[in-house]
């Protein structure tokens, strides 16, 4: 691809960031280089902005951190400047203006600035701490005093050879898919920019202004997963950035990736649990804490939420996803050492989850946070970089009312003597008291920061005392295998200071972490070959080679249970586009003994987006009334998004008999039209058919078929 077809506007063509190169971002150099001149080479586009590139350390901040005890050591880490408001394109004095600071990196000799662009009307309509300075119905005013200056100084050719990576406003259009409505914690604010279209219309417009300019990349806030990793608000959020994406003349092209976790403290990675454990037959899911999310921590979020920005959004397939590391680290004593106790899923997660928030909903100030990981390119598949985007150390709001000219407002969130509302679970904030208004110096947040750094800054002394990476770890081999899991062990690395955990990848993707060296990778496919990989982390943070691949291969048939039960199938609905998905099942003893039919559970998987169901059983030969049925979802997955979940509450089945007919069927609420195409479980057998895309359970074990 020539340079050519690169800085042409609309061209926005991005390889996978899964193919790039882990490279590591460097701090910028403290001897003064000569200011680029006027006319500098224009900066080719790539596919990745922050590879191979120099980022600039903001130097206000960085004084800040210098100042204090330790803050050395990461005082010349890169991070976000903040356009928070009109007034500080020019500079306020609190810090330089834009301009400035992009003559400063260019002296710097610093080839990639990252800029958030945060001023929208009505901006952060459900948390009064970062309101802004217009008004809802002020979109003209942040076209023209915003917008347009800010798009004017960063088309500058004197900076063509920067690479400018631009945050597009944090908290609007999440704040569109979850608090403009009826739910629970939704604010008439947000129901009024809403109806005025201000945030899709505000975000639109930047999007079109700044994608004019060749070297700018931009990335649009996406919230974390505590905010939208349900499947009521993930496909909900795809769809509002989408809209804002194509509104005010912008387009996919315009977008190169999205941020998660922005000023936020969610984990990057939770390594001492996975959504798909659980503990005596009740999932982490259901556990209070993930309170039915499908997503416990940043990383898996923003790879699942790129995918589908890609196939539902229309997004291009080479999106790059940022995620926000710099309060996230959550080291310290209070960090666990691994898996909670199994006495219940609540104290299995809650003893082994290090985010130590009372409630992922707490946001301001959080006790016991640390800095996270520095920031780094390409970390894996899929993330463009770990990056700073909400520098350690700046307020996240006042925890008292304080009177200012910014048009901020005093969020009880940020009170650690409040109990807390919807949003949160009622639960206390979890806050930091005497903090000042946001985005001010708040130096015990700082000094908190440090101390309990993951991984850790060595005291807070020079980040560099420890730099010894641990040995590759050794004799990786798979120790058991069933139709859904492999288990792999290997020898212990050696390091002068010592291993603190193991990344365990699957086919080139992180899957897991642990403090041992055994590792079960669970809720695989039958029948399966999947590669595997484990590298080794110090406490420094140093992080191994990978090992030697060992492949492991899963067994075929019916799951991880010992049952002898299996489903067969026959269509009862030819129509594919009809109102109705109808089926035919019976339940088949294949086993030399009598087997009891209480709490088995059969799951029919289908793709539907319909908020509620109506369902039937028309006929049974063990009888309708020893059956429940209902609607449940199942996350994103692609062609089972949702599955008719049927019960039997009681009976037996002897050795080689079969229940007999089954007949289901199930509608939407409104009686419209499905499209059964793509439903993972749906099949056209005439006659009883074997069916291992439809699950049986007993104890929430599967006894037969293979989940999506």
């Amino acid at each position: 691809m020539n340079t050519t077809t690169h800085l042409r506007r609309r061209s926005r063509f991005r390889r996978l960031a899964a193919l790039l190169p882990a490279l590591a971002m460097g701090a910028a150099l403290s001897v003064a280089l000569p200011a680029a001149p006027a006319s500098a080479a224009a900066a080719a586009r790539v596919d990745n902005p922050y590879v191979g590139a120099k980022p600039y350390v903001n130097p206000d901040w960085s004084a800040k951190a210098k100042a204090e005890p330790g803050g050395s050591a990461i005082a010349d880490e890169p991070s976000f400047v903040w356009m928070d408001r009109i007034a500080a394109i020019t500079g306020t004095s609190n810090g330089r203006g834009l301009r400035a600071h992009l003559d400063t990196a260019l002296t710097q000799g610093a080839t990639l600035f990252q800029v958030v662009i945060y001023d929208l009307p009505g901006r952060d309509c459900s948390a009064l701490s970062s309101n802004g300075e217009l008004k809802a119905e002020e979109l003209s005013r942040y076209k023209s005093e915003y917008i347009d200056p800010i798009a004017a100084i960063l088309a500058d050719p004197k900076y063509a050879a920067l690479r400018i990576s631009a945050l597009i406003e944090p908290d609007s259009l999440p704040n569109m898919v979850t608090n403009a409505g009826s739910a629970a914690g939704a604010t008439d604010a947000c129901r009024h920019v809403k109806e005025l279209g201000a945030y899709e219309h505000g975000v639109g417009y930047a999007l079109n202004k700044l994608g004019d300019i060749p070297n700018v990349y931009n990335y649009i806030d996406a919230g974390h997963h505590g905010w939208l990793g349900w499947d009521t608000n993930f496909d909900p959020a795809v769809d509002e950035f989408k809209i804002a994406a194509t509104t005010e003349g912008a387009t996919v092209d315009d977008v190169a990736g999205f941020i998660v976790n922005t000023a936020n403290y969610g984990a990057l990675h939770e390594p001492n649990f996975k959504v798909t454990d659980s503990v005596n037959g009740t999932t982490v899911r259901q556990s209070k804490w993930v309170d039915w999310n499908y997503y416990v921590d940043e990383l898996s979020y923003a790879q699942a939420l790129r995918d589908r920005l890609v196939s539902r959004g229309g997004f291009n397939s080479g999106l790059g996803m940022l995620i926000d590391t710099a309060r996230n680290g959550w080291g310290g004593t209070a960090r666990p050492t691994g898996p909670g106790p199994q006495t219940s899923v609540d104290a299995y997660v809650d003893g082994g989850r290090i985010d130590r928030r009372l409630h992922t909903g707490n946001w301001c100030n959080q006790q016991g946070a640390g800095v996270g990981e520095r920031p780094q390119t390409a970390p894996e598949p899929g993330i463009d970089a770990y990056v700073w985007a909400k520098p350690p150390g700046e307020s996240d709001g006042n925890s008292e009312p304080i009177d200012n000219d910014e048009g901020k407002g005093f969020d009880r969130m940020c009170d650690p003597t409040y109990g807390g509302n919807a949003r949160n679970g009622n639960n206390p904030t979890g806050a930091m008291a005497n903090a000042p208004l946001a985005g001010r110096w708040f130096s015990a947040q700082f000094q908190m920061l440090l101390t309990n750094a993951y991984p850790p800054l060595n005291g807070g002394g020079d980040p560099g005392t420890d730099t010894e990476a641990p040995s590759v770890p050794a004799g990786l081999k798979t120790t058991g295998v069933t139709s859904s899991s492999v288990s792999l062990s290997w020898t212990a690395s050696t390091d002068n200071v010592g291993v603190a955990s193991y990344d365990v990848y699957r086919n080139g993707t992180l899957v897991g972490s642990t403090g041992g060296t055994t590792y079960t990778d669970s809720g695989l496919t039958a029948s399966t070959t999947y590669q595997y990989k484990v590298r080794a982390r110090d406490a420094a943070g140093n992080a191994s080679a990978q090992s030697a691949q060992v492949a492991g291969t899963t067994t075929s048939g019916g799951g991880t249970g010992t049952g002898n039960l299996k489903v067969q199938y026959k269509t009862s609905d030819t129509s594919l586009t009809d109102n109705a998905i109808g089926m035919n099942l019976q339940l088949v003893n294949t086993g030399s003994s009598a087997q009891s039919l209480k709490d088995v559970e059969i799951r029919y998987w289908f793709d539907d987006s319909a908020s509620s169901y109506t369902t039937w059983c028309d006929w049974a030969q063990i009888g309708c009334s020893n059956l429940t049925h209902s609607v449940s979802t199942n996350g994103t997955t692609t062609g089972a998004s949702r599955y008719l979940k049927v019960n039997v509450t009681g009976g037996t089945l002897a050795a080689g008999a079969s229940t007999g007919d089954i007949q289901l069927r199930l509608h939407r609420a409104d009686w419209s039209n499905f499209n059964e195409a793509d439903d993972y479980s749906h099949g056209t057998a005439s006659s009883y058919t074997d069916a291992p895309k439809i699950g049986v359970y007993s104890g929430g074990q599967l006894l037969w078929g293979t989940a999506p």
